[in-house]
């Protein structure tokens, strides 16, 4: 129980002290003008005052409340490096006990792991929420268990009382680390650029030399080991291979001692990007479908496009000098010897024998597409003459052969059952009208010698041929009328899609391959993707972890040609699959985890917040400290010892007020005085 005294004024508080100063003014008159009554009108005009104020003694019950302690254990994977698990058990446990000894101490215990997304240990975040849950009031002092390898410092939370950090971890560890500073997201293929790349030891390592071997691959390449310098700055050249993601990855030898080795190894996925595309395209006849080509490529602002058309052939004789036939000699000899390994893909589109390109040049084009060049045959009637693109050394490459016949007739271009699982003609069927796309009236007959039918047309024969050659592509689509498809004649077809699609083959697009194994992450899940134009099943892919299990995964058809599954990664880190011949390695999220980037434990981040609220950092490493009681505002951390403030904080669960005296009752003694002040004076006025 409680008492004290309270005041429920009669009137407004400004009045009273009115009236108190008009009686102070009142009593100072009469003691100068030495009335002997005075002190007895002091005390009356002071009744009448109380009065007004109506002071009560007001009694209350309390029950007191105990005081409450948060501790927020750190959970996450930096955690588990070393001892610090054990210490981190050790310390829950000594701190337990030692508030169960306290009386009227209650222990709250929050447990934080990683943060999703790779966000780190968010330590001060779920302090400041377990702050929240709690009244401030009963709140006599906040601990911390961890490494010291908080991620979210920006979060600084409003504690009432003294914040004790103890810390995990030895002061002898020392780890070796990978370090990337200037990464790009992208970077155009087949041009240098440079990384920043350290190779370092932090903590306290032993003298182990001043170099380190270092191995770099880039995807599934046999990698390459370097020895460079420890704990230096290195500037690397790197150049992208391919188009799509790259990954380039980086890692240095476990050395006994260190503290993990999960930051030994380092990804980095760069997304390689054509700078220009160069595209030659050499028209022959003009026909309607000419411009489909140039359209298609010239909306392209990527495309360099060289585009030449033969609009008078040799042979046609008018008495005008050859060479008055155009304003500029065209570069033939430029485009086919010098620079002919500058093109991404060369397009002959109804192209004829004429005389004008030489054998030696169609050689050099047989030659660029054997070393990894690309050519598209856009074939029309010419194809099957005898001064056809077939009579010269591109036969040596086509795969198809003319049969001379030219179909002249309406048919419905088909997807083949090959077709449906190939990337370039995938899934066009599913947005054709009822009955098919729109026909076409014109296709060359031509047999099949080498590579993949994709389309057929009139009587099921070849349209559309895809072939490897050596290290290059080459396609030809056997009719020159897809413009139809493009002025939408019945119905229209995908003529944009299924060229774009071409295009992009012929240019080994990777998302275009014919037999891959991707993956797409998103969060901690991934989709797995096996592309094969094989009929019968692939089998499961083998999944490695970055902690090296191996899981084996059943991948379902999810369409023909392609298989799909869902993974769900354990852990964030680099991840290899295999499957057959095809080998992929993908990152969840940083191949190394922010967890493990600072792996030495360290109280530096934490120490200005905790001193800030008079408590400190404190070792786990000679042992557990004390608990203690302090005072507020006392320094609240010492050797061996930690404090804790209490609060002594209560419920009011009951209120009895009870004034002193009834309003009549000070009237009555305030008359009573005046009356004997004036009795008083009067008396002494007679005598005189």
């Amino acid at each position: 129980m409680s008492a004290s005294v309270v005041f429920a004024p009669l009137v407004g508080w400004p009045l009273i002290w009115a009236l108190a100063g008009a009686a102070l003014v009142l009593v100072a008159l009469a003691l100068w003008r030495g009335l002997s009554g005075w002190g007895l009108r002091a005390l009356a005009l002071s009744a009448l005052v109380l009065a007004l104020a109506n002071p009560a003694l007001q009694e209350e019950e309390r029950q007191n409340l105990s005081d409450i302690v948060i501790l927020v254990v750190d959970d996450s994977a930096s955690q588990s490096l070393g001892d610090r698990k054990t210490q981190t058990e050790a310390a829950v446990a000594a701190v337990q006990a030692e508030i169960a000894q306290m009386p009227n101490t209650e222990l709250r215990i929050h447990h934080v792991g990683d943060g999703e997304e790779d966000a780190g240990t968010l330590a001060l975040t779920a302090l400041s929420e377990a702050l929240a849950e709690e009244p401030r009031a009963r709140v006599a002092g906040a601990i911390l268990i961890t490494d010291g390898r908080v991620h979210d410092l920006g979060v600084v939370p409003n504690l009432p009382a003294p914040l004790q950090v103890l810390l995990t971890g030895k002061q002898a560890d020392w780890d070796r680390r990978i370090v990337v500073k200037n990464a790009p997201a992208f970077a155009i293929i087949g041009e240098e650029f440079k990384l920043d790349l350290k190779v370092e030891d932090i903590g306290l390592p032993p003298d182990l030399g001043p170099e380190v071997d270092l191995t770099i691959s880039i995807d599934t390449e046999e990698p390459v080991t370097y020895t460079v310098a420890l704990n230096t700055d290195l500037e690397l050249p790197v150049t992208l291979p391919h188009g799509g993601a790259n990954v380039l990855q980086f890692s240095v030898a476990p050395v006994g001692g260190e503290i993990t080795d999960r930051n030994n190894a380092l990804a980095v996925q760069i997304n390689g990007v054509r700078d220009r595309l160069r595209v030659l395209l050499v028209s022959g006849e003009p026909h309607a479908g000419e411009r489909v080509w140039r359209n298609l490529l010239k909306s392209d602002a990527a495309v360099d496009l060289v585009h030449f058309t033969i609009l008078r052939p040799p042979e046609k004789q008018d008495g005008v000098p050859v060479d008055e036939l155009s304003l500029i000699a065209f570069p033939t000899r430029e485009l086919f010897v010098e620079k002919i390994k500058e093109f991404d893909l060369i397009i002959f589109d109804r192209y004829r024998m004429r005389g004008i390109l030489p054998m030696s040049y169609i050689e050099n084009v047989v030659n660029y597409v054997r070393e990894g060049g690309t050519v598209l045959v856009a074939a029309g009637p010419e194809f099957g003459a005898v001064d056809s693109l077939y009579r010269s050394p591109l036969a040596e490459i086509l795969p198809v052969a003319p049969t001379a016949q030219v179909i002249e007739e309406g048919f419905r271009p088909k997807i083949t059952d090959l077709g449906r699982r190939h990337p370039v003609t995938e899934g066009l069927e599913k947005d054709a009208p009822e009955g098919g796309w729109g026909r076409w009236f014109r296709q060359i007959e031509v047999q099949q010698t080498a590579g993949q039918v994709l389309m057929s047309g009139a009587h099921d024969l070849p349209l559309l041929v895809l072939n490897r050659v050596d290290q290059g592509r080459v396609a030809v689509l056997a009719s020159d009328q897809s413009w139809l498809w493009g002025r939408g004649y019945e119905g229209g077809g995908p003529q944009l899609e299924l060229l774009r699609r071409l295009a992009h083959w012929m240019l080994k697009e990777p998302e275009l391959e014919e037999e891959t194994l991707t993956a797409e992450v998103k969060g901690e899940a991934m989709t797995i993707t096996r592309r094969t134009l094989a009929e019968e099943d692939p089998g499961p892919v083998k999944i490695t972890a970055p902690d090296g299990t191996v899981t084996e995964l059943a991948m379902p058809q999810a369409a023909p040609g392609r298989y799909e599954a869902g993974f769900k990664a354990p852990m964030l880190g680099l991840y290899r699959l295999d499957q057959g011949e095809l080998t992929r390695v993908i990152a969840v999220g940083p191949a190394t985890p922010r967890e493990f980037v600072e792996t030495i434990a360290s109280g530096g981040d934490l120490a200005p917040l905790a001193e800030a609220t008079r408590g400190g950092v404190t070792r786990l490493e000679p042992g557990n400290p004390d608990i203690r009681t302090v005072a507020e505002g006392r320094v609240a951390v010492g050797r061996g010892w930690i404090g804790i403030t209490p609060r002594e904080a209560y419920l009011t669960t009951d209120v009895n007020v009870i004034p002193f005296l009834p309003a009549w009752a000070w009237l009555l003694i305030a008359a009573g005085l005046a009356v004997v002040a004036w009795l008083i004076e009067g008396r002494k006025g007679a005598k005189a």
